[in-house]
């Protein structure tokens, strides 16, 4: 069973489409609930509407692999918001989803590809952190039904 421990949204990029660049300063918002609409992404979200048929109109992250990159790199109570991911959830290989469908607090999802981790993680996060992740950087997912989660680990 998967449950959602954090959500999270951000009015802007601070890197996507920075390259070259410094990192933008939108904050990443800690919330109780997003509200999902199918086809277009989280309300309030800097990917909502971004593209038709975009495959990250949601992007997943396991708290497993934060908890062990936290070991691995020796950091002490980084914040999760660090990774820029709207829902970090429990219980699922998120890899495994890639490609299929499923459903969480009754809202419906297509897995479309891994979120690859890029240079930007050893700056938000620690140093190592890109290759530490690589190949477990979270799930891109396209939304197919609207609906409301809720963070249930607050």
């Amino acid at each position: 069973m998967i449950t959602i421990e954090h959500l999270y949204i951000s009015p802007g990029h601070n890197f996507f489409g920075h390259h070259g660049k410094p990192p933008g300063q939108n904050p990443t918002v800690e919330v109780e609930e997003v509200r999902c609409v199918a086809g277009r992404g989280i309300e309030g979200d800097r990917f909502f509407d971004h593209k038709d048929d975009y495959p990250g109109q949601i992007t997943f992250f396991s708290m497993e692999i934060y908890e062990e990159l936290c070991r691995t790199l020796d950091v002490q109570d980084p914040d999760p918001s660090a990774f820029r991911r709207n829902a970090l959830t429990r219980g699922v290989d998120l890899n495994e989803l890639i490609g299929e469908e499923f459903e969480v607090q009754g809202v419906r999802f297509q897995g479309a590809a891994e979120c690859s981790p890029c240079y930007w993680m050893d700056r938000s996060f620690a140093p190592g952190a890109e290759e530490a992740l690589e190949g477990r950087g979270g799930l891109r997912a396209r939304i197919l039904s609207d609906g409301v989660l809720r963070a249930e680990g607050r």
